[in-house]
């Protein structure tokens, strides 16, 4: 399986924070004040561990320390994101900076789902004269639909976690723990162009596969068990996610059966993804067919979420999700059975959501034995 080295899609960041201002009057504040290094980096382009963005109604200015000076100069230029820079070595230093751009009486929204309660305490004193809110997932919403540079930086993650699971299949048969084979995931992946890991590799063999966030231990994998294997990498600050469950000779016809049943559970998921499908809708179509054979209490978690900057984010999709799916959102399916004592299986795709059904990023095949 190649993967493509052609440059990739421009990121529409020029755009972002205008889109942003004009949900601050639905929101009834005047700021919002970005301080998740996830939606800062979308608005901005800066790829750095310390910034805080404040967007008013008529600007934006972002404040980080000396260390990345010159690097939030280059990456904000670089985006197009129209934002005044200023750099201040405290927080406390750079809190003052950003309280002068507010009027007193204005309202204020903070991300309270990143906001810990020692930040908070720290804002309200830093602006006295202004009324601070929580503002809800406003920067969220906007990063949900995915531009074609989202979706190709996707794509080419999607593509490095496929060539490296393929390459390392094979080592499957010699026995490796599942440390081992976990670990040798993580360097082909980065080997292959990816800065990181969206999340620690899964690997999961024998009865260890009922536990749907099993942690890679010292067992060694053995022929004809279950090993699920769900793992996934980051490009240009993109996430992938892809799960397969596999077996060195046959497991078995009970492991067969399970396997079957989860396979047409996923098969099921993805069909029913497209734009405008509740993403209930999609969630019941898995959980319909793994109830129907029996495990409906074995299947203990969603059928999927969204991909991007972070590895869990909108929309969800799940029996108790009110969203409905839209053009060009980036979504995995998901299901999996899991049977204590006995193992488990889950099967997993990144699709990008078409008008009339989904494209899959993820193209490992689907074969149980190796």
């Amino acid at each position: 399986m190649s993967i493509s080295t052609a440059p990739f899609a421009a990121l529409d960041v020029r755009s972002r924070l205008g889109r942003l201002r004009a949900r601050l009057a639905d929101a009834t504040i005047d700021a919002l004040l970005v301080s998740k290094l996830a939606n800062v980096r979308y608005l901005t382009g800066f790829t750095g561990s310390a910034g805080v963005l404040l967007v008013t109604r008529d600007g934006a200015r972002f404040v980080t320390d000396g260390r990345y000076t010159q690097r939030a100069r280059e990456e904000l230029d670089g985006s197009g994101a129209e934002a005044q820079i200023e750099i201040a070595l405290t927080g406390a230093a750079q809190r003052e900076l950003l309280a002068k751009a507010l009027a007193p009486g204005s309202r204020l929204g903070l991300e309270e789902h990143g906001v810990t309660w020692a930040q908070q305490i720290e804002f309200s004193a830093a602006f006295p004269e202004v009324e601070i809110v929580p503002a809800g997932e406003l920067v969220e919403a906007l990063r949900r639909v995915k531009d074609a540079g989202e979706i190709d930086r996707i794509r080419r993650a999607c593509a490095i976690a496929d060539d490296a699971f393929l390459s390392l299949s094979s080592m499957l048969a010699e026995r490796p723990t599942e440390r081992d084979f976990a670990v040798a995931l993580e360097f082909a992946m980065r080997e292959r162009g990816a800065s990181g890991n969206s999340f620690d590799p899964i690997v999961a063999s024998g009865p260890n596969g009922s536990k749907p966030h099993h942690v890679p231990g010292a067992r060694v994998i053995e022929r004809n068990e279950l090993v699920v294997c769900d793992f996934g990498c980051i490009v240009d600050g993109y996430c992938s996610d892809m799960t397969r469950t596999v077996s060195v000779g046959d497991p078995g016809a009970d492991a067969r059966r399970l396997y079957e049943v989860v396979l047409r559970s996923q098969q099921a998921g993805r069909a029913a993804v497209a734009a405008e499908v509740p993403c209930a809708a999609v969630d019941r179509a898995s959980r319909d067919v793994i109830a129907d054979a029996g495990w409906a209490d074995a299947f203990s978690h969603s059928t999927g979420h969204g991909v991007g900057l972070e590895i869990h984010e909108a929309p969800r999709v799940a029996s108790t999700a009110g969203d409905t799916l839209l053009l060009n959102d980036v979504v995995t399916v998901e299901p999996g059975v899991y049977l204590p004592g006995i193992g488990g299986v889950r099967i997993e795709d990144t699709l990008v959501v078409g008008a009339n059904g989904a494209e899959p990023l993820t193209l490992t095949p689907k074969d149980l034995v190796l």
